[in-house]
């Protein structure tokens, strides 16, 4: 399963973004903070539990200066996955999406896409509040 996020302005430069994003611990800026517990982030990444107490880890992977970071599933995911950030400058803002692969069956699928969807949604949001 892929989903990807259409691309969002944001009112700041690429840098500033990825240098954000690159804290495991402003995550839980972006995360609606009535839907999540138990956030918790260090240097490697960050993990939280979603309503129904599934835990959600993300592991930083990679991070190309102010264009992506990759993020994947810990070992305490319900099934592995890939979070990739993309930033593209323009001008002095940019521009952001994102692009989540994860490896599920089609019942699963139809179980967590309109919930991760509202999830990305969300995130995208609080991440341009961030920058206002």
């Amino acid at each position: 399963m892929l989903l990807k996020t259409d691309a969002s302005p944001v009112n700041a430069s690429a840098q500033k973004v990825f240098e954000f994003l690159s804290e495991a611990k402003n995550f839980q800026h972006l995360l609606p903070q009535d839907k999540i517990s138990d956030f918790q982030a260090d240097e490697k990444g960050c993990s939280f539990k979603a309503q129904g107490g599934i835990v959600i880890p993300l592991i930083y992977v990679s991070k190309e200066p102010y264009t992506k970071i990759v993020m994947e599933s810990g070992e305490k995911a319900p099934f592995k996955y890939t979070l990739s950030i993309i930033l593209k400058e323009t001008g002095a803002t940019c521009e952001g999406h994102l692009e989540f692969e994860a490896h599920i069956n089609m019942f699963m699928k139809m179980m967590v896409e309109k919930p991760l969807s509202n999830l990305f949604g969300v995130m995208t949001k609080n991440l341009q509040k961030q920058f206002e």
